[in-house]
């Protein structure tokens, strides 16, 4: 695929941030002069073409008023682990679920991210995780420190 110049236009407007009104996507095409049809078609072609692999959000856990979030790293069983899987993301807690290779010395395969109020309503969330899944093997690691969150950036002028 080529990548004109509108497309150009569309990656650095989506590299800011997400406008909060109720139809965003008409709001973008606005700013780059396209009708918000013409958008859509467009990234769906990035998607499909492998130019625009993913979109996400970048949620400041702080920020929002979160206290406590905690890295939980799981040993899943590979045979099990979209079952597991399954469950951990629906509950309401979880915002990440990974699957990652093992290490020597690091047994874990499954990360998921839990926020809470405190480090204790992680835990218990956690516990819980814990016995709806079978999977007794896990660490928390709670966030000390909120580093700041930069995607990289395309086509800058």
């Amino acid at each position: 695929m080529i990548i004109s110049e509108v497309d150009k236009k569309i990656i650095r407007a989506l590299q800011n941030d997400f406008p909060i009104v109720s139809e965003p996507y008409k709001a973008i095409a606005g700013e780059i002069g396209i009708s918000e049809e013409s958008l859509m078609q467009r990234l769906a072609l990035m998607k499909e073409t492998g130019v625009l692999r993913k979109m996400g959000a970048v949620l400041r856990h702080m920020d929002v008023g979160f206290k406590a979030n905690a890295l939980v790293v799981w040993v899943v069983p590979e045979e099990i682990m979209d079952e597991v899987a399954q469950k951990m993301c629906a509950h309401p807690a979880v915002t990440h679920c990974y699957d990652r290779n093992t290490a020597p010395n690091w047994p874990y395969n499954f990360y998921t991210m839990i926020h809470g109020d405190s480090e204790e309503y992680c835990a218990s969330l956690v516990k819980q995780l814990s016995e709806e899944t079978g999977i007794k093997e896990y660490e928390l690691q709670f966030t000390e420190k909120e580093w700041k969150k930069t995607s990289m950036k395309y086509y800058m002028e």
